[in-house]
């Protein structure tokens, strides 16, 4: 049983909490903090948490919590973490990890030298769709993986501080790429190094100095390629979209919405229906389980477990770390309009790349590019000679 201390009474704070306190788990908020005192006394009544504080120190320290969940905008996070490693608790930090990967770097040496357990709540891989199909890649089953999209897109954060540069490190990269990037790392297997990215960003929409839309993509020593799309500029509810592609087969995953789950509703007989939906009339599409859909309770549940056999979980500080490497080169590459590398002074990864790839032999002769049936029921194939070069094709 872990007891936990929960800073933040946010949209994340409040999923957090659900998902810890959902289908009568074991290990419980015993203190909560927030900044507004009368807010924070509702939610600790509201979720059954015993104690409630403004003051982030008080709650780190206190002698009865273990770990420490850190559901804060981001400019709080290096604090909070460093409040949390100096009182020698485990810290668990929502993403982005950091606003920059110096910022990470800091939060990542401070849990180390301290010792303490860390765990990054990326809560986008661990999705009951996302789990299966990463068991699948990496059992093989869809052969080398070769490129992959990821796309979060909304009509906006729900906070003032995610507008407000200056506090969130940006706007819909910072926000919603970096589940994007963890996602297509995670497929492409967090051993590869990210090499370079090229990204563009733009504010298309609202008054705000950060961007509201980007798309990028990131080349990694593999060879493949993680392409990345994120706006605060779709309307119509949230959309969360993967594509894995790889040698020998195809992955596509919708979470969110059209997903078998629609429910028409008429005009002043709605209520809420899923974050993000724009609307509580008309065509809907509710989600069942909102924090097992988004991954919530499958990532606690990884937490949790590597807690109490003090090992790793799946997603630690240093893969935080590394993402916001990778989102540093994309504004860079933002300002310089190229492919920009991605510098990452601490690399724990694989040193050697594999980018060439295998081909599939036909015979000793040839190498096989394309078998494919025909209308007529006969194969074609398609084939290169080894020793000319000559690309040639037979039927069979």
């Amino acid at each position: 049983m872990a007891n936990l201390a929960m800073l933040g009474t946010g949209l994340i704070g409040l999923f957090y909490t659900m998902s810890l306190h959902g289908k009568r788990k074991r290990d419980r908020v015993v203190v909560v903090q927030g900044r507004d005192a009368a807010k924070t006394r509702a939610f600790a009544e509201k979720w059954g948490i015993p104690r409630s504080t403004t003051s982030l120190e008080e709650a780190v320290a206190a002698r009865d919590v273990d770990l420490v969940v850190v559901g804060l905008p981001n400019h709080l996070h290096l604090e909070a973490v460093t409040a949390a490693a100096r009182a020698g608790k485990g810290v668990l930090c929502t993403k982005p990890l950091a606003r920059t990967a110096a910022e990470a770097k800091q939060m990542l040496e401070a849990v180390e030298k301290a010792g303490v357990f860390h765990g990054y709540l990326e809560d986008l891989v661990y999705t009951p769709k996302m789990l299966k199909a990463l068991e699948s890649v990496g059992r093989g089953a869809i052969g080398r993986v070769l490129w992959t999209r990821s796309r979060e897109a909304h009509p906006g954060p729900h906070s003032d501080w995610f507008w407000t540069r200056e506090m969130s490190g940006g706007g819909a990269l910072v926000d919603m790429g970096c589940h994007c990037i963890e996602i297509g790392r995670s497929f492409v297997g967090k051993d590869v190094r990210p090499v370079e990215v090229v990204c563009w960003a733009a504010t298309q929409v609202h008054p705000i100095e950060a961007e509201d839309s980007t798309v990028g993509l990131v080349r990694y020593a593999s060879g493949a390629v993680a392409q990345f799309e994120a706006a605060w500029t779709f309307r119509g509810g949230m959309d969360l979209r993967d594509e894995v592609s790889g040698t020998g087969g195809t992955i596509w995953i919708n979470s969110w919405l059209r997903t078998g789950f629609e429910m028409f509703s008429a005009p002043g007989s709605g209520g809420y229906v899923a974050e993000k939906a724009e609307t509580e009339s008309g065509w809907l599409f509710p989600v069942g389980d909102e924090t097992g859909a988004l991954g919530y309770d499958g990532m606690f549940a990884d937490m949790l477990d590597a807690w109490d056999r003090k090992a790793a979980p799946v997603e630690t500080f240093y893969d935080g770390y590394v993402v916001n490497a990778v989102m540093d080169a994309c504004y860079r590459s933002v300002g310089s309009k190229r492919w920009e590398p991605v510098v990452i002074d601490d690399w724990r990864g694989a040193t050697e790349a594999d980018g060439a790839g295998s081909h599939t032999e036909y015979d000793a002769g040839h190498w096989l590019i394309k078998r494919e049936r025909m209308p007529d029921g006969k194969s074609k194939l398609i084939l290169k000679d080894k020793r000319t070069g000559e690309v040639v094709q037979r039927v069979e």
